[in-house]
């Protein structure tokens, strides 16, 4: 049996590692679904209260991943998220190399979307970068992207977790002012998606200067008003770069589609869509089932059995003892244990036999001696 996290998240496989933790497909036992689960493996203070943080972002937007609950067990500390299964904007660039103009602006308009509600909720997501931006596996498809990864996220005005000399961003997607000790701003984001942009028509990665090199196209523009130096030039909010950059026209895709398949692994032994192996054919099981059947308290080790109305899939419940046979009427009922006329614990009927049989010793021996 695999193991079960916190008695409730039943680790199924490793999807992935990131510099915070790695990420695990989970059971969710008492839900009922699958959920991909951060583990943070690392010790020091900092990194845990930026996993603490992370796990307490509760950005609710379609284009945003949020958490759905944290557990905590012997040091380690685990936050489940909806499962993402079409990879990230990078495995894109890697497979599909410079992509077309309408399909980098229906993911730009996304994430200006994304980081327009992270903007709103006080937040500056401080790393913002093509491996962060997930998507559905929606085939050929439009996109749909979801923004993920808060764990180095700023909430405005609030202590930083780091020193002066340290810089938590990702290079080549950093504005140049956090390295000058700038307060975390939501411009910062604006620069970074303005980087993402450059990689998703190019396919090539930042310049390790810092440098930005804008393409020449329909979005040249928009662009380099994201990436300007000066963060007073950039634009002033998610929303006014995402309205400019859907007013700009873009010629029709051609050529070979964008294709974002599906980036889980192959089911492991004993696991399925429905969940641990046989569970789909234990919520299908007729209730008229053959005898040689399953009965209905052998339900499997790692299912909860209570039943949960929060639960999308039927368990059976516990079953109740059997209760003690009735006496129909006419039938004799056996005394209980201490009571008059009982069989069972009276010395009554020990005691006689007990007699008797020494009886019959002295008779023995009277009848010897004569």
């Amino acid at each position: 049996m695999t193991q079960v996290f916190a008695g409730r998240y039943q680790l199924v496989d490793l999807l992935g590692r990131g510099g915070m933790g790695d990420v695990w497909r989970v059971w969710d036992l008492r839900d009922g679904v699958y959920r991909a689960a951060k583990l943070q493996r690392q010790a020091d203070s900092a990194s845990l209260l930026r996993f603490v943080r992370e796990s307490s972002t509760r950005v609710e937007h379609p284009h945003v991943v949020a958490p759905t609950g944290w557990s905590a067990e012997d040091g380690t500390v685990l936050f489940a998220m909806p499962i993402i299964g079409g990879g990230s904007v990078a495995q894109v660039v890697a497979d599909h190399g410079p992509l077309p103009a309408a399909w980098v602006r229906e993911v730009g308009r996304q994430l200006f979307l994304a980081l327009q509600a992270v903007h709103d909720a006080g937040l500056v997501h401080r790393d913002v970068k093509p491996a962060n931006l997930l998507l559905e596996a929606t085939g050929t498809a439009p996109p749909v992207l979801r923004l993920s990864d808060f764990g180095i996220a700023a909430v405005r005005d609030e202590p930083r977790l780091t020193r002066a000399w340290e810089v938590v961003h990702t290079p080549g997607y950093a504005a140049p002012e956090v390295f000058t000790d700038a307060d975390p701003h939501p411009r910062q984001d604006l620069y970074a998606a303005g980087v993402v942009l450059v990689e998703m028509l190019t396919a090539e990665r930042p310049r390790s200067d810092g440098s930005v090199v804008v393409p020449p196209g329909p979005f040249a523009s928009v662009i380099a008003r994201l990436v300007d130096p000066d963060p007073e030039q950039r634009y002033a909010t998610a929303a006014e770069a995402g309205a400019a950059l859907v007013a700009v026209p873009v010629p029709a895709a051609s050529g070979e589609p964008v294709e974002v398949f599906s980036h889980l692994p192959e089911w492991p032994d004993g696991w399925g869509p429905g969940g641990p192996a046989g569970a789909a054919g234990r919520d299908e099981q007729p209730a008229t089932s053959s005898p040689t059947g399953p009965g209905p308290t052998q339900v499997a080790a790692t299912a909860v059995r209570e039943t949960d109305p929060t639960r999308r899939r039927r368990v059976a419940p516990r079953q109740p003892l059997p209760a003690p046979p009735v006496a129909g009427p006419g039938v004799p009922r056996e005394p209980a244990q201490g009571e008059a006329g009982s069989r069972r614990g009276t010395p009554v009927g020990v005691w006689l036999l007990g007699v008797a049989g020494l009886a019959l010793v002295v008779a023995a021996v009277v009848t010897g001696l004569r």
